[in-house]
């Protein structure tokens, strides 16, 4: 029974240490309702709108335009990226398709979600969406993980017919992701997030009195609380309550395998 109290007691103990890493596992926060959200979308990678996740971005464009947004994700988290076109009133069957691409500009695959749809002729909308695979915090150079740094999404009509080129259309574009926690995190870290460095500020250098000086930075967008790359999970959490508990069964087996000393009947030694 005393055995059984030193468990309980020592599981007790460790349960608020586990409490923060429980929480880690929850989906990962909106944006603020007052951020105001983009309301169009780039033609290239290079001119990409950028997006908070939690936004719901829009845009207005034509059949047979490709539209780019982009966003930021960090280790362990599993991006989805949902999209709504609003179609003409009058038109043909069309296929919608969302592509999503990572800092390297590498295409990424889905887990699951329809990436493709085809409109009924005369639809008033299609929606897609594409959850993206984990996202990981080091990966080999062979590899096509997905890596933490900027996505890109593109959003476009495919197989057209030529009577629908050029049609108006209103798309909705919104990024959420899921914290998966430390079931996700591998050894080691990028020494920067992959994410394009075409954006310029001043030098804040006291010595330069030229203002006018640039200095190529890092894209504008980041997670909330800056890049993490995974050097911190929930398993830190788990592997130190695994390594209490197995001492703990360790000194309750010794006690119990030990027994209470020389039996009565056997006399001492002389």
């Amino acid at each position: 029974m005393r055995i059984t109290h030193v468990l309980s007691a020592a599981v007790l103990a460790l349960g608020p240490a586990a409490g923060p890493a429980a929480a880690d596992s929850s989906p990962s926060p909106s944006a603020s309702e007052d951020s105001k959200a983009p309301t169009q979308a780039g033609t290239a990678f290079r001119t990409a709108t950028e997006i908070e996740q939690g936004q719901q971005a829009t845009a207005s464009g034509s059949t047979g335009d490709y539209l780019y947004w982009s966003f930021a994700a960090d280790a362990g988290l599993r991006p989805k990226v949902a999209a709504t076109v609003k179609l003409p009133e009058s038109h043909t069957a069309e296929t919608w398709q969302i592509d999503v691409y990572d800092g390297l500009r590498r295409r990424q695959s889905c887990q699951y979600g329809n990436q493709t749809r085809t409109a009924a002729e005369g639809a008033a909308s299609v929606e897609l969406a594409c959850v993206l695979r984990t996202v990981r915090s080091w990966s080999e150079p062979w590899a096509n993980d997905p890596l933490p740094g900027t996505y890109y999404i593109r959003l476009t009509a495919v197989n057209l017919a030529s009577s629908d080129l050029g049609q108006p259309v209103n798309a909705e574009v919104r990024v959420d992701s899921k914290d998966i926690g430390g079931s996700a995190a591998v050894d080691g870290s990028l020494a920067e997030p992959l994410v394009p460095g075409v954006a310029m500020k001043p030098k804040t250098d006291e010595a330069d009195e030229d203002s006018s000086t640039k200095a190529a930075v890092l894209s504008g967008i980041e997670p909330d609380g800056g890049w993490s790359s995974g050097w911190w999970s929930d398993r830190w959490v788990w592997t130190a309550v695994g390594g209490a508990l197995a001492a703990l069964a360790g000194v309750g087996g010794y006690a119990l395998t030990r027994g209470v000393g020389r039996p009565g009947r056997v006399p001492p030694n002389v």
